[in-house]
């Protein structure tokens, strides 16, 4: 059986790894799409799509995982036609796993199904208060896998993020 998981990763934290780990324990093959993939180096979505993929794969392989493929996911801004544009990029997928109601909604209506997985502690392992945390120079690394703080460290990510706080009127 294949799975389908899609995010946008900004960054990937302890959430989607735990989610990523079970749905890895109960399928052959995961499809992971990264969301929003031509968006970076803006506040809410910092990170480029090559350096959501080294975060995940990284991080799955470190624990062992190697039954995934990883596929950067481009918006098309029409939700009518979404589904079928993640159709064009990916194998098929007999399971979609999305926590997102609109994303549930677009791929039922498809005919696919679709699991719920279960949250990690959604206050505390969200992208954006990560990134909170990051610019406001407290604890983020223990929210997300080692391989994520290495990916950062490595890609001076924490100062790319003060930067885009910065405005001209500095």
């Amino acid at each position: 059986m294949r799975a389908l998981y899609i995010g946008r990763f900004q960054p990937y934290h302890r959430g989607h790894h735990e989610i990523l780990k079970q749905i890895s324990s109960e399928v052959d093959e995961v499809v992971i799409c990264i969301g929003s993939a031509q968006i970076s180096h803006e506040l809410n979505d910092p990170f480029t799509a090559g350096e959501r993929y080294l975060m995940i794969s990284k991080s799955l392989r470190d624990e062992g995982i190697f039954n995934f493929y990883t596929v950067p996911v481009l918006d098309v801004n029409r939700n009518a036609v979404w589904v079928s544009h993640i159709e064009s990029l990916i194998p098929p997928v007999d399971v979609v796993f999305a926590h997102n109601p609109l994303t549930k909604r677009l791929f039922e209506e498809r005919s696919y199904k679709v699991r719920v997985p279960l949250l990690f502690d959604r206050t505390k392992y969200s992208g954006s208060e990560i990134r909170r945390r990051i610019l406001n120079d407290e604890d983020w690394q223990s929210l997300v896998p080692e391989a994520v703080v290495d990916v950062i460290i490595e890609i001076n990510g924490v100062r790319r993020m003060k930067d885009l706080e910065r405005s001209d009127m500095e």
